[in-house]
C-alpha cells in the first residue's frame, strides 16, 4: 500500500485556499455565485498539505464565461499586476485565467458517455456528482462547493477519502481504460508524483487493456500531449512507471527509460539546452545504442505523434547514432578531433554522448564537458569576405580554408588575432 497520510478537514482546506495565489479572488467570487466549486487535483492537494499547481473549479452550465471575467478582473486589481485576458472555449464549456503567479481552470458541469473506445467524449450539462463521476480516479473524485448552501463541504465518491489517506490509485468503473486508454499514462504519472500505489483490479484492469490493443483506439496527438506533461515532472520516475506497466513498449518506444543515462546528461547540460527535450531523448535512446527502436521508426513515431519537424530533428540526432560517437573519444582526442565528431549537434544530444563517453573512460567525459562549455565556442575572426579580398577564388576552396584555420585555432596551432588567422587560412594546403 502506498504511504498512509493525514487529509485536512474541508473548514482546513478553505484556509489553505486563501493562501495560494487566485484563492483569494476565487473565494470572492463565489460570494456572487453560488455555483462555484473547488474540483479534483486542487481538492486531493489541498487536503494533503500540497500546495496545488492550479485550481480547478466548476460552475453551472452556461457559467464559465461570466466566471472567468470576473475572476481576471479581480485578480489585476487585488496583486497590482497588467490586465488579464481569459481564455474561452465556449464549445467546451470551459475557460482559463492564467497570470505570472497562478492558473485557474473553470469548467461547467458535466455528463460524459463514450460512443467508441478511445473516442473523445460526448458531454451534457450535469450535476456536481455527476461531474465527479466522470473524474479518472478516486483521488481526483473529491470537491468542495465554495458558495451556496453546501459551501464547504467535503463532498466525495465511494473510496475517495479513503484512498487518499491509504495512498492507493483506483480508476472509478471496469471499462476506464478502454474508454480513455490515455488514463493509463495518467495513473503512471500520478503514481510517481504522489507515491501513490496502484490499486490491484486496477492494475489488472490497465495491462488487460494494454494487451487488447487499447492505446491503438487513441490519437498519436493525445498520446504525445500526455507525454509531455511527463516532461514537466520534478524527476523521471514518471517516465519509469510507464516502463514498467508496458506502456512504452506498446508505443513503440524502448521498453525502459534509463533515468541513470538521463541523470548523468543532466549534469552536462549547458544553458542553452532544453530539458524537456532532453527528457524525450532519453525516452528514445536505444538500449546498448543499436537495438530497436531504430531512427526510422523513431521518425515515423515522431511524426504521429505531430512533433514539429524542428523538434523531431533536434531528438533524432540526440537520441540516435551517439553511442556510436561517445565510442569515438578517448582520452587523447584533440579539440579539432572533437569538433569534426561533435559539431551540429543539439546541446541535449551532446549531454548525452557526454554521459555515455564517461561510462567508458572519466577522461573521454571531460573531454565532451570542454566542448560543451568552451571548444564549441570558438570561431574565427576572419570570414569567407577577408579571403575573396585576398585573392580566393569564390566557391567551395573558401569554406574548407576557414574549416582549416578553424581546426587549427582549436588545437592552439594559431598566434592570436586576424592577421595569424587569415595568413593560415592563405598557407593551409588542400
Amino acid at each position: 500500500m502506498g504511504e498512509t497520510r493525514t487529509i485536512a478537514g474541508p473548514g482546513e482546506v478553505l484556509e489553505r485556499l486563501a493562501a495560494v495565489p487566485g484563492g483569494p479572488e476565487l473565494l470572492a467570487l463565489a460570494r456572487q455565485r453560488d455555483d462555484a466549486a473547488l474540483i479534483g487535483g486542487a481538492v486531493r492537494d489541498l487536503l494533503c498539505g500540497v500546495h496545488p499547481r492550479e485550481l480547478d473549479v466548476t460552475v453551472a452550465p452556461g457559467g464559465s464565461a461570466e466566471a472567468a471575467a470576473l475572476l481576471a478582473a479581480s485578480i489585476p486589481e487585488q496583486r497590482g499586476e497588467e490586465p488579464i485576458e481569459p481564455n474561452l472555449h465556449e464549445r467546451f464549456g470551459t475557460a482559463t485565467v492564467a497570470w505570472a503567479h497562478g492558473r485557474i481552470d473553470i469548467a461547467e458541469r458535466r455528463a460524459e458517455t463514450y460512443p467508441a473506445p478511445g473516442a473523445l467524449p460526448e458531454v451534457r450539462p450535469g450535476t456536481l456528482e455527476e461531474d465527479l463521476a466522470r473524474r479518472d480516479f478516486t483521488v481526483n473524485a473529491i470537491t468542495i462547493p465554495l458558495g451556496g448552501p453546501r459551501r464547504g463541504e467535503l463532498i466525495a465518491l465511494e473510496h475517495a477519502l479513503d484512498d487518499l489517506r491509504e495512498g492507493r490509485l483506483r480508476v472509478l468503473h471496469e471499462k476506464s481504460f478502454t474508454e480513455d486508454p490515455t488514463r493509463m499514462l495518467r495513473m503512471a504519472r500520478y503514481q510517481a508524483r504522489l507515491a501513490l500505489e496502484i490499486e490491484p483490479r486496477t492494475l489488472e484492469l490497465a495491462r488487460t487493456a494494454l494487451s487488447q490493443g487499447a492505446l491503438e483506439t487513441v490519437s498519436g496527438a493525445r498520446v504525445a500531449s500526455e507525454l509531455w506533461l511527463f516532461t514537466e515532472e520534478a524527476d523521471t520516475k514518471g517516465f519509469e512507471a510507464l516502463g514498467e506497466l508496458g506502456v512504452l513498449e506498446r508505443l513503440g518506444l524502448p521498453a525502459r527509460y534509463d533515468s541513470e543515462l538521463h541523470g548523468e546528461a543532466t549534469w552536462l547540460m549547458p544553458e542553452d539546452g532544453i530539458f524537456e527535450a532532453l527528457d524525450l531523448c532519453v525516452l528514445f535512446h536505444p538500449p546498448g545504442g543499436e537495438a530497436p527502436p531504430t531512427a526510422e521508426s523513431a521518425e515515423r513515431l515522431m511524426e504521429d505523434f505531430e512533433f514539429i519537424a524542428e523538434l523531431r530533428t533536434r531528438l533524432l540526432a540526440g537520441a540516435f547514432g551517439v553511442d556510436r560517437i561517445a565510442s569515438g573519444i578517448e582520452a587523447g582526442t584533440s579539440p579539432s578531433e572533437l569538433r569534426g565528431l561533435l559539431a551540429g549537434r543539439p546541446p541535449e544530444g551532446l549531454a548525452i554522448i557526454g554521459a555515455l563517453a564517461a561510462r567508458r573512460s572519466p577522461a573521454a567525459g571531460k573531454a565532451v564537458a570542454r566542448w560543451l562549455s568552451e571548444l564549441r565556442h570558438v570561431v574565427l575572426e576572419i570570414d569567407g569576405g577577408d579571403l575573396l579580398a585576398a585573392g580566393v577564388p569564390e566557391g567551395p576552396e573558401i569554406g574548407q580554408r576557414l574549416d582549416r584555420a578553424l581546426s587549427m585555432k582549436l588545437d592552439g596551432q594559431l598566434s592570436q588575432g586576424r592577421e595569424a588567422e587569415l595568413r593560415a587560412a592563405l598557407e593551409v594546403q588542400l
